[in-house]
């Protein structure tokens, strides 16, 4: 992520035909419109919300990283745990320990780390439109978050939240773009369709000669939203990046966003109980 030549000017753009390979974030920087998910979190874990411990939280991803400062650092979930060494506290009945510091007070320590050049730009991940309003009318507010990073795909466009966030000059970042494998530990897709096996995603690429992938990547960039995409295969990784050269038309855009479902891979239902759980309100 870079300035590059000249900055950023203009605000963002809306739903287009045409993608950029970059977009402009609200602090002037510029963040690439497709990555690589790795699921790994150079993220602020759960425990290190308390203002005190969110300069620590950051530098142990930079010791981690072996660099100097972070391009972008992301809050990594609205819900906290309580601090000390284990990153999932539970007590003697397995049950999590649960913190709940206000939210205000942690990006203001974020905004700290910002000023002292440990990194370029601050942002938040899973948080619904509440959780985000409450930041960005927190007083004396110095940065706005520049982007929420939530699950975002075809079977849940979050077009709410992303009408949301394009009003508050923050970018959507979709993380499971391409659905998720099933991950019986964090009951992570149960139940849930395979996304790449969509027919009408499928029917769609086999008319332009795409991958599903690349279609359904396509899609969501279409929509003005950076995309995560996730692979372990070196020809899929390549094959996910070449989604410059081709355009969905407005019949196909329509088709596809008429498949939202509004389904989650991935609820974490097991942090329902926590006061910051986001996901009760789907907006």
């Amino acid at each position: 992520m870079n300035k590059g030549i000249g900055g950023c000017f203009g605000a963002n753009r809306g739903a287009d035909m045409s993608v950029s390979s970059h977009l402009c974030l609200n602090d002037g920087n510029r963040i690439p419109v497709i990555g690589f998910g790795t699921y790994a979190p150079t993220m602020l874990w759960s425990t290190f919300h308390r203002p005190d411990l969110v300069r620590q939280g950051l530098e142990r991803s930079l010791r981690a990283l072996q660099l100097d400062y972070l391009d972008l650092f992301l809050i990594h979930y609205p819900v906290e745990f309580q601090a000390g060494d284990t990153l999932l506290p539970v007590n003697e009945d397995g049950h999590y320990l649960y913190s709940n510091t206000d939210i205000r007070e942690t990006w203001k320590a974020m905004e700290r780390c910002k000023d002292a050049g440990l990194v370029k730009s601050i942002g938040v991940s899973n948080f619904n439109h509440w959780q985000l309003d409450r930041i960005l009318k927190k007083p004396g507010l110095k940065h706005r978050p520049v982007c929420n990073q939530v699950e975002c795909h075809l079977y849940l466009n979050q077009e709410k939240l992303l009408r949301y966030c394009k009003e508050n000059g923050i970018v959507l970042v979709a993380y499971s773009a391409l659905g998720s494998s099933r991950d019986a530990t964090w009951r992570i897709g149960e139940g849930c369709p395979v996304l790449l096996e969509d027919p009408v995603l499928n029917d769609i690429a086999s008319k332009i000669k795409r991958t599903p992938a690349q279609v359904a990547l396509r899609y969501l960039l279409q929509r003005g939203i950076v995309v995560l995409a996730k692979s372990f295969t070196k020809d899929r990784i390549q094959e996910n990046m070449r989604v410059f050269d081709f355009e969905l038309g407005e019949e196909d855009m329509t088709s596809l966003y008429a498949r939202n479902k509004n389904m989650r891979y991935d609820r974490r239902p097991m942090w329902e109980d926590h006061p910051k759980y986001p996901f009760h309100d789907e907006y």
